[in-house]
């Protein structure tokens, strides 16, 4: 029994704290506790027969402290970037019978990881946007071309673009004078 009592006292201790914080009013309610046939401890704030009443005593309270207001963070500035053609340059001839054009972009500055570089050839996309500012174009018919490299976000939406450049591919011809 004197067990018991024991463990009954250690669970009033450690459930206390609980039952404090239930509390509605600052006044001090009485506890009762009870045990059932399987001698667990219940506890009640109406007293029951056979019930033993203890006090709980209020513990601390804070009062709640309305939030400061946090400085706003420096947002940082949306980045621009410059988009050019470097190669060829604008009004270049390109002399190659397999006409092959060596294109070389750049961004300034470099761009982030996610973005993606579209090159245009005479307004219509060449391949697929790629995260390299460097093409290779094969076969292209002789005469005037336009060349432009738009930067692409995430979502495809064009956030910088080169000015047009043209240039003048050179093929040897098998057309022979008479």
């Amino acid at each position: 029994m004197k067990n018991h009592c024991q463990r009954i006292g250690l669970l009033l201790l450690l459930l206390s704290p609980l039952t404090v914080a239930q509390q509605k009013d600052k006044q001090d309610k009485p506890v009762f506790v009870t045990v059932d046939q399987n001698n667990v401890p219940v506890f009640s704030d109406t007293p029951s027969p056979g019930a033993t009443q203890i006090t709980v005593q209020e513990a601390n309270r804070m009062l709640a402290v309305t939030p400061a207001v946090l400085p706003k963070l420096k947002q940082e500035a949306p980045v621009s970037y410059k988009v050019r053609i470097v190669q060829p340059a604008d009004q270049d001839s390109v002399r190659d019978n397999n006409g092959t054009v060596y294109v070389q972009g750049q961004v300034k500055p470099v761009f982030a990881q996610g973005l993606r570089v579209q090159l245009f050839l005479d307004d219509k996309p060449v391949n697929g946007p790629s995260s390299n500012a460097n093409f290779i174009l094969h076969n292209v018919d002789r005469g005037e071309h336009q060349l432009r490299i738009e930067l692409l976000d995430q979502n495809g939406a064009v956030i910088a673009a080169s000015d047009n450049i043209t240039f003048f591919m050179h093929r040897a011809s098998v057309i022979k004078p008479n």
